[in-house]
């Protein structure tokens, strides 16, 4: 799907506001109410809206843990990646999850209500999973920016 202006414009807004009403959205792009929620379905049956959903603040809900967690793997272990990317699927703590180059085949993203939790979540679960050969966790002291937000002038051609 080739986005113009218009579908850009609608990409902030919902981003900004996924609650905002077709009403509103349609007053904020200039469109009418019916050619404004044509576009907003036209990018969803597209793919390009995936889903929406309500971001909570992690700390505020008791999550005080937020670590970057490198997962190397053996490669001796038959279907290492099938069993690894299946129990990682089970494991709430995990809310990222990446297959990355470098050192390490896999980067998690993981939450946990504190450390006792996390160092539960590693020995217990993240350590005893078949093909695991070496685990490095960084511990985020501060976010300086985290989103999911994609500024719409990455998707605009130069």
């Amino acid at each position: 799907m080739q986005l113009d202006a218009t579908d850009l414009k609608i990409l902030q807004q919902l981003q900004a506001d996924g609650r905002i009403s077709n009403q509103e959205l349609a007053d904020k792009v200039f469109l009418s109410p019916s050619s404004c929620l044509r576009r907003v379905r036209m990018l969803e049956e597209a793919g390009i809206i995936h889903h929406y959903c309500a971001v909570i603040d992690a700390a505020a809900v008791g999550l005080e843990v937020d670590a970057f967690v490198q997962v190397t793997m053996r490669r001796d272990v038959e279907q290492w990646h099938e069993n690894f990317s299946q129990a990682l699927q089970q494991w709430p703590e995990v809310i990222g999850s990446y297959i990355i180059t470098g050192d390490a085949n896999y980067l998690l993203r993981v939450r946990a209500r504190n450390l006792k939790h996390y160092s539960t979540f590693v020995l217990e679960r993240l350590y005893k999973t078949t093909g695991v050969l070496d685990i490095r966790s960084n511990i985020v002291l501060q976010t300086l920016k985290d989103t999911q937000q994609i500024a719409t002038s990455l998707l605009v051609a130069e």
